[in-house]
């Protein structure tokens, strides 16, 4: 076995992606950690896989960073009539994953976070109008407090009338890796009694606030009774993925061009096992060790390349034997969030991906 360190370069068509990545915003993803995996189900294309798109204001200019324009939006959503996608209610492609059922090709899931009034005035008639479904994850304390600028429970329960799915995002919406065990608990607690006192049900789907979780957090999510968690990182979700670290590919003013939109919903995924580190919450060997075994049915490994957030250009891949790859990063992450994202060319100029998100707390 011989090891490929200082050797390594990337092929001209993931240099052209990096630069797409740059320019495009495409997140330099995050987190899949103690998986399980069926080979037989993990069989190159006939992975079910599905994209998850992220939203949070609309129109509202103020907020760039969360906001998309409403011409970006409405470009998304002529590129969902014309592109070949299949929009399929969240809990749907979740039920397909656990169940290891078939997804169309090209499935897409549109999520929400946060309930800001800008979905309730703005996107949602358009979103009616198209017939499209998507999921609204809420975080309970701001819409206790009629906070300016999110919506109301009243609103809520019409949008659940009208078919909308509803997802939680905790009570006060906290960094969950900085509260200790009773508060990440609570959290939960909290807001599902809420959710159950005004809408007559726990929600059974988890968005992490700010995308921010490790071993901790999924243990707490799934005695809480959550069935699936999703972060804010880039990736192609499917049926071999943890399912309380699935991937989301977030849009803004910024990162909401219609050109990062196609890119992303003909994504396709990168299954890997053997994943290092198991938890993603780095409190010490920082940067940390990262590793994974590229799963039988994936070819052409040659052109895999992997970047990391902390690092301008593509990092360093050692290979091991066929499949097992390693990543060498040149410092260590900063406090908060940090990513590392894998790509790999596919048939019919589609490109697979693998992405970690990594959080370093402040004490």
């Amino acid at each position: 076995m011989q090891c490929m360190r200082g050797k390594y370069r990337p092929a001209t068509g993931l240099i052209q992606l990096a630069r797409l990545m740059r320019r495009s915003g495409l997140a330099l993803a995050l987190f899949l950690s103690t998986l399980i995996w069926s080979p037989s189900l993990l069989a190159g294309d006939m992975i079910a896989s599905a994209v998850v798109f992220m939203y949070h204001r609309f129109g509202e200019t103020d907020y760039p960073s969360t906001n998309v324009r409403m011409d970006q939006f409405e470009a998304h959503l002529a590129e969902i009539s014309t592109g070949g996608y299949k929009v399929m209610p969240l809990r749907d492609i979740i039920s397909a994953f656990r169940r290891q059922e078939s997804l169309p090709d090209r499935a897409i899931a549109l999520t929400i976070d946060d309930a800001f009034l800008s979905l309730h005035n703005r996107a949602w008639p358009l979103l009616k109008k198209a017939g499209l479904p998507f999921t609204l994850f809420v975080a309970t304390d701001a819409i206790d407090a009629r906070r300016p600028g999110y919506m109301s429970w009243s609103q809520l329960r019409a949008l659940v009338a009208a078919g909308v799915g509803i997802g939680s995002q905790t009570g006060s919406h906290p960094h969950l890796p900085e509260v200790d065990q009773a508060r990440l608990d609570e959290e939960f607690s909290r807001s599902n009694a809420r959710f159950r006192a005004e809408l007559g049900f726990a929600p059974e789907l988890l968005a992490y606030p700010f995308g921010e979780f490790g071993a901790r957090e999924k243990e707490a999510a799934r005695a809480a009774g959550f069935v699936a968690a999703f972060g804010q990182h880039s990736g192609v979700a499917h049926n071999g993925d943890d399912l309380f670290a699935l991937p989301r590919f977030a849009l803004n003013e910024k990162f909401g061009g219609v050109e990062r939109f196609r890119l992303a919903g003909n994504g396709l995924p990168l299954p890997v096992s053997d994943v290092l580190p198991v938890d993603t919450v780095i409190r010490g060997n920082n940067p940390p060790d990262f590793g994974f075994t590229v799963v039988e049915g994936i070819g052409a490994l040659d052109n895999l390349a992997c970047f990391a957030s902390n690092q301008p250009n593509a990092a360093q891949l050692e290979r091991l034997g066929k499949r097992r790859f390693e990543v060498r990063l040149d410092k260590p992450f900063a406090v908060g969030r940090s990513r590392i994202n894998c790509t790999l060319r596919a048939a019919g100029n589609r490109w697979r991906w693998f992405g970690m998100q990594f959080y370093v707390p402040k004490r």
